[in-house]
């Protein structure tokens, strides 16, 4: 019996002590003619995560569907058979004219309408695509983050590509699904720095591979314990380890069971990783890992190489190929819709080599462009139109959440709202350079509000005597090099009080200046 055996487990786990709720994928033609209504009410709000669709009250009978694509990387033929999903099986829900799709942060898309009755069928149109969705939510480990550009940075230290994709199959079993990991206290986060600008935001996932040189030898030193949740966020600390390359998959298999057997399963709101580390102690945790590995870890390097400032890879780049270019598209909020999805894989096959690359600010990459294809790619009505290469300031660097649009736990809705006060500010704003805005809906911060320059996390504020849509303003986040955490400087602030509060805050810190056709109308 392990330490965790030993405690008061919450409810979730004993439902999952009952029956692993991988085993409902063998269930869904029965649970089709059941129907969701009268689903067991655990099996539908959570079980079915386990296999990647997420039921939102805020949609009664629809689902979300969340993919699993590690390094955030997607062939044109994988997205179109996304667009497909969306045109078939999903709906508006009463909010959109058409069914779609998001780009997450975590390099990843979510599908949004989906029936409970056609699960199954996009399940097995996954598999044909080699896609799969299986373990991308609840107590699992959640998308795999690489460098958006890896293999094709002219300025890269370590491919991350093939180790991301190991690791991928080794944690689900090849998309199958992995008994074994995953029945974990809570959600997981791993991420892979290639480069030199962290592109992966390592300081917020529970483990963190970032390039670092010992002994004239090119590896990664390790971090661990980082996390967002509604009651507490932390940044990853230091495991004093080092490792090759080759070893980035033993060690966080080694990890991801140690938490397994030992980390806390009462309070869910104690029960990531950083919870155990500090229960532990540091020293005793790395003991633990070595013990479950097999061999002792090496200490780890002075230095690491992450030495630049955060790329946000919008824009046309040469290659390490050469003749070839990556470009960089703005996709706004990261929503995306059928026809944008179609076309996408167009202009990459048409272009490109097929390839599609998703970055966690919500953006989309198409690589391998030649030189001589560059113009007309360039040319091209989506470019031109929907997702340019060269956005507005403000609009370059927003991010947001689902919100309460279609996600159960915002408290506010996000998206529409971010781009609305955005494209205000810009028409009022002379802005200098991107200023990072991130939007998400309540604390569980999707959104990651606390690495931006300004954060805006959903609540409730009291305003003339009625509860109204609010934000928690958070300032001072940090990416790239020295990246750290910002903090609450201003709460709860009524939605619509908020395009001021903005305004006053990008003239004073961030060097924005009224344009003179907006100091007119005043």
């Amino acid at each position: 019996m392990t330490t965790a055996d030993k405690k008061k487990i919450n409810p979730i786990e004993k439902a999952k002590a009952q029956k692993h709720p991988l085993l409902l994928k063998q269930e869904l033609e029965q649970l089709s003619q059941l129907g969701w209504e009268a689903m067991d009410e655990f099996e539908r709000d959570h079980g079915l995560k386990w296999l990647g669709f997420f039921y939102r009250p805020v949609t009664p009978g629809k689902f979300m569907l969340r993919l699993r694509i590690p390094n955030g990387i997607l062939t044109s033929s994988q997205l179109r058979v996304l667009a497909e999903i969306v045109q078939r099986y999903t709906e508006a829900a009463g909010f959109q004219q058409e069914g779609n799709a998001d780009i997450t942060t975590r390099q990843n898309i979510q599908l949004r309408g989906i029936h409970l009755e056609d699960i199954a069928a996009i399940i097995e149109r996954l598999r044909k695509a080699d896609l799969t969705s299986v373990q991308s939510g609840m107590d699992n480990v959640r998308n795999l983050t690489g460098s958006p550009v890896a293999g094709i940075d002219a300025d890269e230290l370590i491919d991350t590509r093939d180790i991301v994709c190991q690791l991928q199959d080794a944690i689900t079993n090849k998309g199958e699904g992995n008994f074994d990991l995953s029945n974990l206290p809570r959600k997981f986060n791993i991420a892979v720095a290639g480069c030199r600008d962290n592109s992966v935001h390592a300081e917020i996932n529970d483990i963190a591979f970032i390039p670092a040189y010992k002994d004239g030898k090119l590896g990664f030193n390790v971090i661990v314990g980082g996390f967002f949740s509604a009651k507490r966020c932390a940044a990853a600390i230091p495991l004093d380890a080092w490792v090759e390359p080759d070893d980035v998959v033993p060690l966080s298999l080694a990890i991801l069971i140690v938490f397994r057997d030992h980390g806390e399963r009462g309070n869910r709101q104690k029960t990531r990783l950083m919870y155990l580390i500090e229960e532990w102690g540091m020293e005793k945790f790395r003991t633990e890992v070595e013990t479950q590995l097999g061999y002792p870890l090496q200490k780890a390097a002075a230095k690491d190489e992450i030495i630049w400032e955060k790329r946000d890879h919008l824009g046309i780049y040469s290659q390490k190929q050469p003749g070839l270019n990556y470009v960089g598209l703005h996709v706004p909020i990261g929503r995306l819709y059928a026809s944008d999805m179609f076309e996408v894989s167009r202009l990459a096959e048409v272009y490109g080599n097929g390839e599609i690359r998703l970055t966690v600010e919500q953006n989309l990459i198409i690589p391998n462009i030649p030189d001589s294809r560059l113009e007309a790619f360039l040319k091209e009505p989506l470019v031109q139109q929907r997702f340019p290469i060269d956005p507005k300031p403000l609009q370059r660097a927003l991010v947001s959440c689902t919100g309460a649009e279609f996600c159960g736990f915002a408290i506010i809705e996000t998206k529409n709202r971010a781009l609305a006060m955005i494209q205000e500010l810009e028409a009022e704003l002379e802005t200098p350079h991107p200023v990072r805005i991130h939007w998400t809906g309540c604390p569980n911060s999707c959104g990651q509000p606390q690495v931006a320059d300004i954060g805006l996390m959903g609540t409730k504020a009291r305003k003339d005597g009625q509860m109204v849509e609010a934000v928690d303003l958070y300032m001072g986040g940090k990416v790239g090099k020295d990246a750290h955490l910002g903090s609450c400087v201003m709460p709860k602030i009524p939605c619509e009080d908020l395009k001021p509060v903005l305004r006053d805050l990008l003239i004073e810190h961030f060097g924005a200046r009224p344009r003179q056709a907006a100091v007119v109308s005043v």
